[in-house]
């Protein structure tokens, strides 16, 4: 489609003296805005952020009354250090003259319309005295009421600048309270939800892990200002960063108590050097806001993400059988050939093969060596992954594979033929991780390898269409052998730059591959990532009780049919909990439905059981997987309850899950009001997954919308480990 362009102003750089005339600049959606000015001396400062409006009525003259204090009245809209900026700076560079100061004034303001959904604005700025450029780029997505914010840095100084810090995005928000909600634990229990009043001072959330910077911190939150969130009422502000490396959100609150976040690549360890005309891009920060609570932001982030950052994010994801948790490295051919033969009979689409299966001199028969040695074992597997792809296919089944083309072990092929690839410090140990070290991908030679193993496991057979793609360490001791002694704080970037040229690489050769993000379950689950991934491994934890939790603050952020969600044997492997097959059928029916146990162990009634729950799920996968999702009850709220709901566009269409996590001994759960449905429709309710035993007394009657809204549902469950799960559909008649 053809670009409009819209110039809104310029002056030139060259000029002796600045526009006198302030400009406002509106950044907006159909719901939400973003209004920045150019004041008089071409200083960029922030306004307002929140419900869109029409930005003629107010004239922002005095739109903000406070009190003289130390801190500047004007918030710039991107501070650099220096001047009366006394805050964390979003931008700090030092010059070649040992300037450490930035000031810069607006050049020009562009808005482009880059289609019919997107407005982009581009505010090219410069500092007063040196040659250095600054773009601020946001994209207004205006159907999904998403902002986005990047920027790129560009150096035409006759010598080399070193950027300090290089923050993607800054916005000062204004209330009386601040309530953050953010997302952390650890491996087996990430991205728990967890909310606490901000008080003066900085809060940071960070990683400088290098890999797997998401495991006990996810670059993702959410704001509520005034009182704890809702997820009905309120504002909410949601925030999340697209990058797979470091990172750093600092909260800071001021004296007058102004909210200050900025966001973007960790500085951790991290000075940049650009030379003459090098430029630097930071990652996206992605915005959105609701002042009907965190559901709407929510149902933004979603509708945002399937669009426009999960590869392929407009389908829905295939119901998986993984060996990973049924035989780990303990399997031959006539194992997986049975199991694939299994998974055929329940009705499973894709059977992908888990670790273990390479190496010869090296084999893979536990995690202490063969990385890197990317060929069949023979003893394990005669016939090759294409005899085992081939195999599926004629059974109905797709097949994936998984690699951890990353990682090496010492006691390998590759190890000890190229160590010159292997990340590690001068003159330093480098610790084990599970046995294995990271492979430096700063260095085109290993981004190649990388790519080459990819290329060369996918096209074993042309039956191997999914690949799980693993990484299970982080960095530490961190150096590489192929930048310069001068460039190895550009390490931390440059990897993930790495990373991410690979990935480029396989989607432009192999654009049907659907490729799962896996780092020890959720290490590298953002935006950043999921722009070439079709989902992500949500959690090695498996266990329904911890999942609900994991998948209630992973699905705020992130759409349903990306989070794979698997149901194993009981006991759990990693809680030791025990649960009933309907109840981790229902919690996995949450995200993209998958199984990960060996289907042998199962009895005839849980193959039966099983094989029902799958052909369910296939009538209301696309509801759940590209529905709106509605949060009713939070685990994390006291009760030990938990509900949410999905519901189809047109609201034709709808399925509810309720649990039961703790024991209730007189009582059952109340009267849930569900939303999202059309108050005018009638619908019928049909509960599935009974098991024989039904929890709903409505099951196959009629009942208006109205009244399911303003009433609700009562559920006959009290037990620890009992659930319902009800679909609702449109009745229609003639």
């Amino acid at each position: 489609m053809k670009k409009v362009l819209l110039l809104i102003f310029s002056i030139s750089i060259f000029s002796s003296s600045f526009s006198q005339t302030e400009k406002l600049i509106s950044i907006h959606t159909s719901s939400l805005g973003l209004i920045l000015k150019q004041e008089n001396n071409n200083k960029l400062t922030f306004q307002y952020f929140g419900e869109n409006f029409n930005i003629e009525t107010p004239v922002f003259e005095k739109s903000k009354q406070v009190k003289a204090s130390l801190y500047p009245l004007d918030n710039e809209a991107y501070p650099g250090f220096g001047g009366d900026v006394i805050r964390e700076s979003a931008l700090k560079v030092i010059h070649l003259d040992g300037n450490q100061t930035t000031e810069l004034a607006v050049v020009s303001v562009l808005q482009e319309n880059i289609d019919k959904n997107i407005i982009c604005t581009t505010i090219k700025m410069k500092d007063r005295y040196y040659d250095f450029f600054v773009d601020i780029i946001y994209n207004a997505y205006q159907t999904e009421n998403v902002i986005t914010q990047e920027v790129k840095i560009l150096n035409q100084e006759k010598s080399v600048i070193t950027l300090e810090n290089f923050y993607s995005s800054y916005l000062p928000i204004f209330s009386n309270q601040y309530y953050l909600t953010q997302f952390n634990g650890s491996w087996a229990a990430e991205m728990h939800a967890s909310e606490s009043l901000l008080t003066r001072g900085t809060k940071v959330i960070e990683s400088v892990k290098g890999i797997r910077t998401t495991l006990s911190e996810n670059p993702s939150f959410l704001l509520s200002m005034k009182a704890p969130a809702q997820a009905n009422s309120g504002e909410v502000i949601i925030g999340a960063l697209a990058w797979s490396g470091n990172y750093k959100i600092n909260f800071e609150i001021e004296e007058n108590y102004q909210l200050n976040i900025s966001a973007g690549i960790n500085p951790f360890a991290s000075n940049y050097k650009l030379a003459n005309n090098q430029s630097f891009t930071t990652p996206k920060m992605i915005w959105t806001y609701s002042n009907t609570g965190y559901g709407q932001a929510s149902r933004n982030m979603h509708d945002w993400a399937r669009k426009y950052a999960l590869y392929n994010g407009e389908k829905s994801n295939a119901i998986a059988l993984n060996n990973w948790e049924g035989v780990g490295f303990n399997f031959t051919e006539s194992v997986i050939l049975k199991m694939i033969d299994d998974a055929s009979t329940l009705g499973v689409e894709l059977f992908v093969l888990d670790d273990g299966w390479f190496g010869n001199t090296y084999p893979r028969n536990n995690e202490k060596a063969g990385l890197g040695d990317w060929q069949e074992n023979i003893k394990k597997l005669p016939r090759g992954l294409k005899g085992l792809a081939d195999y599926a296919a004629k059974k109905g089944l797709r097949f994936g594979i998984w690699i951890e083309p990353e990682m090496v072990n010492p006691q390998s092929e590759l190890a000890k033929t190229k160590p010159n690839w292997i990340v590690k410090s001068k003159n330093r140990e480098m610790p084990l991780m599970r046995s294995q070290l990271v492979l430096d991908l700063t260095n085109p030679e290993v981004q190649d390898f990388v790519f080459q193993t990819f290329k060369d496991v996918v096209s074993k057979s042309p039956n191997i269409s999914y690949v799980k793609w693993d990484s299970n360490r982080h960095i530490n001791n961190f150096g590489s052998e192929y930048l310069s002694d001068a460039n190895q704080s550009h390490f931390w970037i440059d990897y993930t730059k790495g990373l991410y040229a690979v990935y480029e690489r396989i989607r432009k050769e192999f654009p049907t591959i659907e490729i799962q993000a896996c780092s020890s379950g959720g290490g590298r689950l953002d935006y950043g990532a999921l722009k070439y991934h079709d989902e992500f491994w949500t959690s090695d934890d498996t266990d329904p009780f911890e999942r609900i939790l994991i998948q209630f603050g992973t699905g705020l952020i992130f759409p349903a049919q990306a989070m794979s969600a698997h149901v194993t044997n009981s006991p759990n492997k990693t809680t030791d909990v025990a649960s009933s097959l309907k109840f981790r059928f229902d919690v996995a029916m949450m995200g993209r439905l998958g199984l990960e146990l060996q289907p042998k162990e199962l009895t005839a009634s849980e193959l039966e059981f099983s094989k029902k729950a799958i052909e369910t799920y296939k009538g209301i996968r696309d509801i759940i997987q590209l529905g709106d999702l509605y949060p009713l009850f939070s685990p994390y709220e006291a009760g030990g309850w938990a509900s949410q709901m999905y519901a189809t566009k047109n609201k034709e269409q709808a399925v509810f899950f309720a649990f039961s996590m703790e024991f209730h001994s007189k009582i059952v759960m109340n009267d849930i009001k569900l939303q999202g449905l059309d108050p005018t429709k009638q619908y019928l309710v049909k509960e599935v997954n009974k098991n024989g035993v039904g929890r709903f007394w409505g099951d196959g009657k009629v009942f208006s919308g109205d009244y399911l809204m303003k009433v609700g549902v009562n559920t006959n469950i009290s037990k620890r480990g009992e659930s319902v799960v009800l679909l609702l559909e449109e009745k229609k008649y003639n």
